[in-house]
């Protein structure tokens, strides 16, 4: 515990803000403030709650934190189907997104088992 920077959750889920940071400032998202911040604050939540969540001093602590972004990550992954769905996101831009929320999702559920014990 104490090195979040070093987890590859945290690593994987940080590398999608900047992705998502990046396609929401173009096409159909730079018109929808709503659904452009939703998005960011959701997956700016991941890797925030992954590092709060390191940083405590019990795993029934950061269990916590680790179920709160896989959350986010649900969430993540429910915008982004809305926003593919309104042509705010092509098919590639949305199967990449898909990917990582998925992948990011096991990794936490194999986090949160390692925790566990």
């Amino acid at each position: 515990m104490g090195d979040f920077h070093e987890l590859n959750v945290w690593e994987k889920s940080k590398e999608l803000v900047i992705c998502l940071y990046k396609l929401t400032n173009d096409g159909g998202f730079k018109k929808d403030f709503a659904l452009r911040e939703q998005i960011r604050r959701a997956a700016v939540s991941i890797p925030s709650n992954i590092a709060e969540g390191d940083e405590l001093g019990s795993n029934k602590q950061s269990i916590k934190f680790f179920y709160i972004a896989k959350g986010s990550t649900a969430e993540v992954l429910t915008q982004a189907i809305i926003a593919h769905e309104i042509g705010y996101l092509t098919k590639d831009q949305f199967l990449h997104i898909y990917k990582e929320c998925q992948a990011i999702s096991g990794m936490l559920t194999g986090l949160i088992k390692a925790r566990i014990g």
